[in-house]
């Protein structure tokens, strides 16, 4: 994969721009995608707005919650990687993202009331809850504030609170670059990154690039998939900059009382492992899975974390279908 600096990288895009092929390129390609994500969601109406969702197979009800720069595209996606089939999947987009618009109040807590509703008014009475990256703060929000609804709870790469070490990132020229194509909902810029110098994207989504490419090629064909799923970003630029801000207060994980697995990598550049391991001390029975590698899209462990989440479920009474 190429590297390039964040300064040449905005050059050669302004020499894309300025080529009738690129423009065409990239106009084909953002047609597509925008074709994409409008078809295979509904829209709920709730009293707190409009929430889009998917609603796909059958089995067991999985509220998959999407971490940030996600969908209810990539909750499927992620539902699918991670849990596996048997499940009945409802996969909101969180607010800002795609369809489902901005509230008043943005905050995990509203967004789980949302989740709550969208459940209620699917008439699902319970449902194992996915919270991924960004996705873990209302998704232990449902958990504390309905745990009625909540069957088990499985957080991955939770972007969560911890009083040690927050999650972060680094600000190298590669990602100041992402966070200006993303503060500029860059479509464009973007596309561009992705088709030039990917290795900047791949970084930007807390992964080692030479992780990735030292990966199958299933694995690697995983993770573009991952980052072309950010596209259009103009379309998931609002939700981002709510997932933007770090969780910053501590919540009490020792009310919560459904089954709880935490999973997370040592080498997760966004540095989720020591907020899993302070939720995982504070919440009552729950299991901790660490991989030393893997970064935050747990690049080559995709099978061992559907593994270790089957079995935890089965330990639950949850036993998906087929």
């Amino acid at each position: 994969m190429i590297r390039i600096g964040g300064f040449l990288l905005i050059t050669l895009i302004a020499i894309m721009m300025a080529t009738g092929v690129a423009s065409l390129l990239y106009s084909n390609e953002l047609s597509r995608l925008r074709a994409t994500v409008s078809h295979g969601s509904l829209v709920a109406e709730l009293d707190v707005g409009p929430v889009e969702y998917a609603d796909s197979g059958a089995g067991i009800p999985l509220l998959s919650i999407h971490g940030a720069g996600g969908g209810f595209d990539q909750g499927l996606a992620l539902a699918a990687d991670l849990v596996g089939g048997g499940f009945r999947v409802i996969a909101p987009s969180r607010f800002g993202y795609l369809r489902t618009p901005v509230p008043q109040d943005p905050s995990a807590i509203a967004q789980a009331d949302a989740h709550s509703a969208l459940l209620s008014k699917l008439n699902v009475p319970k449902a194992v809850v996915v919270g991924v990256s960004a996705g873990a703060r209302s998704a232990v929000e449902l958990a504390l504030r309905h745990p009625d609804k909540v069957a088990a709870l499985i957080l991955v790469v939770p972007a969560l609170y911890s009083p040690t070490s927050p999650v972060s990132t680094d600000i190298g020229r590669g990602n100041k670059f992402a966070f200006w194509a993303v503060n500029a909902g860059g479509d464009f810029a973007w596309w561009a990154a992705e088709t030039i110098a990917p290795s900047i994207l791949i970084r930007f989504v807390g992964v080692r690039p030479a992780l990735v490419a030292a990966a199958p090629q299933a694995e690697k064909d995983r993770i573009a998939s991952f980052v072309k799923s950010v596209e259009p970003l103009s379309l998931r630029v609002a939700g981002l900059k709510i997932d933007s801000a770090p969780q910053s207060y501590e919540l009490p994980l020792q009310e919560i009382t459904a089954p709880t697995i935490i999973i997370s990598a040592r080498d997760d550049l966004f540095n989720t492992l020591p907020s899993a391991e302070f939720a995982a001390s504070r919440i009552h029975g729950a299991r901790l899975v660490v991989f030393d590698t893997g970064g935050h899209l747990l690049v080559g462990r995709v099978q061992a974390v559907r593994k270790a989440i089957r079995a935890f479920l089965a330990g639950a009474g949850l036993t998906p279908s087929g």
